[in-house]
């Protein structure tokens, strides 16, 4: 029967409401944090994952020495690789293709890789305008990491301690 009372004192009184609107009021008269984007950017993590890059030695050969360790942590299977042996007997990619819509971003490929050739950038800000875009393949991913090379180094380096 108290139970009961308290119910009906709550109700009548509107306690909820009441407190809800002290939420509100307070709220109304704090300093707002609208960023106004895209003119104003959010600082980023050194170790934000974005969009993905293939990486190069300094004498201009790809990293990739196509050991598939990325293609086989990936969870959402979204890399394919297709490789064959050079003359040198060294092994390198024909094929490295990522579908964009099947990546989560986990950043897996980027730990998996044992010679540093596939990274996530901190680029966010892509989009796909036809369905047959969403497959990113070699070529796209290394003019990207040529692209971005000092940037990626830099962040690589700044996250070195972590690694």
């Amino acid at each position: 029967m108290g139970l009961d009372i308290k119910q009906l004192y709550k109700t009548f009184t509107l306690k909820e409401l009441r407190k809800g609107l002290g939420v509100t009021g307070r709220q109304l008269f704090r300093k707002k944090t609208t960023i106004m984007y895209p003119e104003e950017k959010t600082p980023k993590s050194p170790r934000f994952r974005g969009l993905h890059a293939l990486r190069r030695y300094p004498n201009g050969e790809e990293r990739c020495i196509a050991c598939k360790l990325c293609e086989a942590v990936c969870p959402a299977l979204a890399i394919t690789i297709d490789s064959e042996e050079r003359e040198d007997g060294t092994r390198r990619t024909t094929r490295y293709d990522i579908d964009l819509f099947k990546c989560v971003y986990c950043g897996f490929c980027e730990e998996a890789c044992p010679v540093d050739s596939i990274v996530m950038t901190d680029i966010h800000e892509f989009h796909m305008e036809e369905n047959d875009e969403r497959v990113i393949n070699k070529k796209q991913l290394l003019e990207i990491g040529d692209q971005y090379e000092p940037e990626i180094a830099a962040a690589r380096k700044q996250d070195s301690a972590y690694r």
